[in-house]
């Protein structure tokens, strides 16, 4: 006896499923994510039907308008001609995730304007720039904020390519073979204003490239958004007392009332942990399939739609938490320290023709001679400074200006004033192109 679960597939099938079964293939707790773009889909395709003579407009006409509705009748039995749920599904997800792929570049846009505005507003603070969490050189404040913003252009960038290739349409692939009854898919990429259409329809219906792309590139943005946040609270620690969080970004203890936790940017770090799951668990599923169609690919949309919610919680949070931050430019000051300025003092010999190999060892020499006398670099004397090379003279006064200093990396892309004005003005240019 057939069947009677109304189910498209069930003539095949006698008896009902195990209801264990029902539960563990069921996936409507997430499709409902694309209920209106299947809508989208489906007018689209009612469309193609019509003018393939496989609808009246009669009856085309009272899908589009049931579809409105969300009620057809026994009409909505011929939408379905020719398409098979793999086809259906895929360009319903391709839909949503263009959509999506859109506000999340708004939302990043949002990010790295905040960052740039914040880095022109702060050109003249100066503070230590580190390399192994040791202080190396003194660098501008916005020298770090841009190192930031830069990474995330690229990001940017990457997510309108991903774009562009989420961008193709596979409707009209059927399951498999492709579809045997006229239907035009220059119509159907014409209606939903895909920019390309798939090239192979066994392809088309299995490859989720566009789905591990896009998890790729919400990954390495959440790489550069936790190194952002990780240096925010090693900088917001009462040991280093750079910058302070504002409020409505920040908890308390339960315990130690004098506590201000940075949870914002604490949560941003492990955020980065679930999308990196999603990613590697995606690439294993894709890896060890047949062609075409499995059920296996039913775990490509839970993944997208999580990394997406994530990726929009993240980038609006971090938005907030630069826009609101506190510095301490007193403290920035304070922690520069002469010693970060023994490079600038092997640059002071090799412009006195000294080569670079020599001059930094005698500066090294220099910093052993301070330290042996328990004095600050700049405390050296001249004549102490002459006994390690005749090449010092009193001008040798100006290497201990921490503003000098910072002046000489004039190079484009250093942290010399008008250096950080050109890179200021690269990431708006490069923000108008992507937005235009």
């Amino acid at each position: 006896m057939a069947s009677e679960s109304g189910k498209l597939w069930g003539g095949r099938f006698v008896g009902a499923v195990d209801p264990i079964m029902e539960k563990f293939n069921s996936s409507i707790a997430y499709d409902r994510h694309l209920w209106e773009v299947d809508v989208q889909g489906s007018k689209a395709y009612s469309r193609g039907l019509e003018k393939a003579g496989l609808l009246t407009k009669a009856e085309m006409d009272q899908i589009l308008h049931g579809l409105d509705k969300e009620l057809i009748g026994e009409t909505a039995g011929k939408l379905h001609t020719g398409r098979s749920r793999n086809d259906q599904v895929v360009t319903d997800l391709r839909l949503w995730m263009r959509q999506n792929c859109s506000k999340l570049s708004t939302l990043l846009w949002e990010l790295i304007r905040t960052m740039v505005d914040r880095a022109e507003a702060e050109r003249d603070v100066l503070f230590p720039g580190y390399t192994h969490l040791q202080r190396a050189q003194p660098i501008r404040w916005s020298h770090w904020i841009l190192s930031h913003a830069v990474a995330l252009t690229r990001d940017s960038e990457r997510l309108l390519e991903v774009q562009k290739r989420v961008n193709v349409l596979p409707l009209g692939s059927g399951a498999i073979a492709g579809n045997p009854l006229g239907v035009d898919r220059e119509l159907l990429q014409a209606e939903l204003n895909f920019g390309a259409i798939t090239l192979n329809s066994m392809d088309a219906t299995s490859e989720r490239d566009f789905v591990a792309e896009f998890l790729f590139w919400a990954s390495l943005c959440m790489t550069h958004l936790s190194r952002m946040a990780e240096d925010l609270i090693l900088y917001g620690t009462k040991e280093f007392s750079f910058v302070q969080l504002s409020d409505a970004y920040s908890t308390g203890s339960s315990l130690m009332p004098q506590k201000k936790n940075p949870d914002s940017l604490e949560l941003i770090r492990s955020k980065a942990g679930r999308v990196f799951g999603r990613c590697a668990g995606l690439l294993m599923t894709l890896k060890g399939l047949p062609s075409t169609y499995n059920k296996d690919l039913q775990e490509d949309k839970e993944a997208v739609f999580e990394v997406s919610d994530t990726m929009s919680a993240v980038l609006q949070v971090a938005t907030g938490v630069i826009s609101t931050l506190q510095i301490h430019r007193e403290n920035m000051a304070r922690a520069l320290s002469p010693d970060m300025l023994a490079t600038d003092l092997a640059y002071y010999l090799v412009r006195k023709g000294m080569p670079f190999r020599q001059a930094h060892e005698a500066s090294g020499k220099a910093v052993f001679m301070a330290e042996t006398k328990g004095v600050a670099l700049n405390q050296l004397s001249l004549k102490e400074l002459q006994t390690i090379s005749p090449l010092f003279s009193g001008d040798v006064s100006h290497v201990w200006d921490y503003g000098h200093s910072v002046e000489q990396y004039a190079a484009l892309g250093g942290t010399a004033r008008a250096s950080v004005d050109w890179q200021i003005g690269q990431v708006r240019a490069l923000l108008r192109a992507q937005q235009a």
